[in-house]
């Protein structure tokens, strides 16, 4: 019973939600909801900033996050090569993000809100990687090879499940920009770091 108590209140805790503000509410119905957001990038010093600020918990069942999830979506579908997009990205910081399954058959793309990432394991891989609103840059990153993951869905049933991969390292990279990080923020911090050949790799520390 105490455990169970315990669960209930990390669960509330973790998905303690704000309301929307007015101009959070006025961006996700900005002119036709049926059509894709624009995608914020780092040369327009605005944009920017929202890029590098930390998202809040959602809740699921407002109507305006079911508004952003498809928005989000258009948004992804219309760029050339995207694989994922972060509710920042469209200037919304948010916990949402949208990650092509390329652990799953046709490789379809699902949306993951209050999203977090539960472990990872110290086994990397090495992957390039680029970014919808970082134009021109692309690197080579390291990225645990699989993650434990739990979020919710639009009913606010929370899910729980392991990735590997390339979907986990596009999960990490969405997730990343929750925090406020961005890649090419990743690839200074992590300049002075080495690793070394296992199977994949591991930080060496």
């Amino acid at each position: 019973m105490r455990i169970s108590l315990i669960f209930v209140l990390f669960t509330l805790c973790c998905y303690a939600q704000q309301p929307y503000t007015q101009d959070e509410t006025r961006l996700i119905e900005s002119g036709n909801i049926n059509t894709a957001l624009p995608i914020y990038q780092t040369t327009d010093p605005h944009q920017q900033e929202v890029l590098l600020a930390s998202s809040q918990n959602v809740d699921p069942r407002n109507p305006l996050t079911k508004i952003l999830v498809e928005r989000m979506k258009l948004s992804l579908l219309a760029t050339k090569h995207g694989v994922g997009i972060a509710a920042p990205q469209v200037g919304v910081n948010r916990k949402i993000i949208w990650v092509q399954r390329f652990d799953r058959e046709g490789h379809p793309l699902e949306y993951f809100i209050n999203p977090e990432i539960l472990w990872r394991s110290e086994i990397l891989n090495l992957g390039p990687e680029g970014d919808l609103s970082i134009p021109d840059f692309r690197d080579q990153f390291y990225r645990s090879k699989v993650i434990s993951v739990q979020y919710q869905d639009l009913d606010g049933k929370v899910h729980q499940e392991i990735m590997e991969d390339f979907t986990a390292v596009i999960f990490q990279h969405e997730t990343d920009h929750l925090s406020g990080i961005l890649i090419t923020d990743k690839k200074e911090k992590e300049k002075n770091r080495s690793y070394e050949k296992v199977d994949a790799y591991r930080e060496v520390k």
